[in-house]
């Protein structure tokens, strides 16, 4: 299974999902993935011992680890970005051990919609998730998905959206930001932006409450979020109530303690790190940007954070960094790294544990915060 802007197809038993990209807004979505809150999640056994890399590794993460692994892709530091997009994925391995398991997936509580708006210079993707229970107005999440600003899709994170819309009862726009290296630094900043305007502005046309609006990201994503909130922040519009960063990018510096212990890990490696900055940035002194460079940010006055942060990956320091800089900021910050796991793991719930956990735990702050 491939990773397809435009076209992504799940074939599991009888179900086959088809989803295009270009659907009109008053097109339905077909979605059915793994989700945290109504997934049981079913022990899964890996064929061999943790690598060298990642020995603290829980058995149903080295499951996927090693699943992806045996796709047999090149490297991503080695491809060009449009190669890159090709390699399969981590959503992928996990999808194939829930078909080779014979895993249920538990069916969408949630209905999926998509729509295009404009942003300077083009158009971008949002893709809505809404409760199908209850007649709204309901709170709104604009999630922002991973990949380094260069790969993956709304298909691939989509895991992570449906969960946090099915375990807070809230609707989740999840934002198809232009990538690079066809669009360099600014870009997937300022459409980040431009999306969350779009839904403080429209957010009653789409069962929304214009007053209860949060993000969330991951990876480049949580990046993107808190970038979100410091430009509500400097604009002078609605601070979002809650900001959820999970293994958030947050600084440039790829020599941290993190970065060197698990400089050879997978899925997220310290060369794939410097090949999405280049790629991304038009200059490599773009890096220490304080847009990229979080920790060098004025961040005083940002919302409460939860920050999610995984052991066996090169940016657990930056997401503790990102913490004790908000703390000092006088920003209230919640925290909690999980052990045995490593980047991308929170979309994983139907099959690893620790992500049904964070998934429950971001979850809890932001039903708190809506309050």
């Amino acid at each position: 299974m491939k990773n397809n802007i435009f076209k992504w197809t799940l074939a599991m038993s009888t179900l086959v999902l088809t989803f295009s990209c270009s659907k009109k807004s008053d097109a339905k979505e077909s979605r059915d993935m793994t989700t945290g809150d109504s997934a049981k999640t079913t022990a899964i056994k890996p064929t061999g011992t943790a690598p060298e890399w990642g020995k603290t590794m829980k058995p149903e993460m080295l499951a996927v680890i090693e699943k992806l692994g045996s796709y047999g892709d090149k490297p991503i530091e080695t491809l060009t970005p449009q190669e890159a997009r090709k390699n399969h994925t981590p959503t992928d391995a996990v999808m194939d051990l829930v078909k080779e398991n014979n895993i249920t997936m538990p069916a969408p509580k949630v209905d999926t919609t998509g729509t295009d708006i404009d942003v300077t210079g083009g158009k971008i993707h949002l893709r809505m998730y809404t409760p199908k229970s209850g007649n709204g107005p309901f709170p709104v999440i604009v999630y922002y998905h991973g990949g380094g600003f260069v790969i993956a899709n709304l298909d691939v994170y989509n895991a992570s959206a449906q969960g946090l819309a099915e375990q807070t009862g809230a609707i989740v726009v999840s934002v198809a930001y232009r990538q690079a290296p066809e669009h360099k630094f600014p870009t997937a900043h300022n459409d980040a932006f431009a999306a969350y305007e779009w839904v403080v502005k429209n957010a009653a046309s789409i069962k929304g409450d214009p007053k209860k609006i949060a993000v969330a990201g991951e990876s480049a994503g949580g990046n993107l979020a808190a970038n979100v909130s410091i430009m509500a922040r400097d604009k002078k519009i609605m601070l979002p109530l809650h900001q959820i960063l999970v293994y958030p990018i947050a600084q440039s510096d790829m020599n941290t303690a993190s970065y060197v212990k698990y400089a050879n890990a997978k899925p997220l490696n310290k060369a794939m790190m410097a090949w999405f900055t280049k790629n991304y940035v038009n200059a490599m002194s773009e890096a220490k940007d304080p847009r990229i460079s979080l920790v060098s940010a004025d961040l005083k006055g940002l919302p409460p954070t939860t920050i999610i942060t995984a052991e066996i990956d090169p940016l657990n320091q930056d997401g503790k960094m990102l913490a004790e800089k908000l703390t000092a900021a006088g920003v209230k910050v919640d925290s909690k790294d999980y052990t045995g796991v490593t980047h991308e793991f929170f979309g994983m719930a139907i099959i690893v544990p620790e992500a049904k956990q964070a998934q429950a735990y971001a979850s809890e702050k932001l039903k708190a915060a809506f309050k």
